[in-house]
């Protein structure tokens, strides 16, 4: 089984950037694609971005798109997302996620991180 493992969360002022990480271990974890998730208090957990495991084809949700990049470093089997001109709507706790399936397909994401928490002041 693969596990996941968050970090880079933190605090930032609104139009500021964070990146964060996540850290797959686990014999096979390199050939799981990789998303990123967020969920606000009260509000349905929205797919942010996920990245192909083979050929590094990506999904960004309109709501972040030229502003968050996902990428992956298959060497250490790390995902990214970096964060730009963030906004005080993108504060919430962020989850890394791992699947065997298609990579741009929410529902097909099973292995979950802790969370991070991004915060954004004004």
């Amino acid at each position: 089984q693969v596990q996941l493992a968050e970090s880079g969360g933190g605090l930032v002022q609104a139009g500021g950037s964070l990146r964060l990480s996540c850290a797959a271990s686990g014999r096979t974890s390199s050939t799981y694609s990789m998303g990123w998730f967020r969920q606000a208090p009260g509000k349905e957990r929205e797919f942010v971005s996920g990245i192909n495991w083979s050929d590094g084809k990506t999904y960004v949700a309109d709501s972040v798109k030229d502003r968050f990049t996902i990428s992956r470093d298959n060497a250490v089997n790390t995902v990214y997302l970096q964060m730009n001109s963030l906004r005080l709507a993108d504060a919430t706790v962020y989850y890394c996620a791992a699947t065997r399936g298609s990579y741009d397909s929410p529902v097909n994401y099973h292995v979950w991180g802790q969370g991070t928490q991004v915060t954004v002041s004004s």
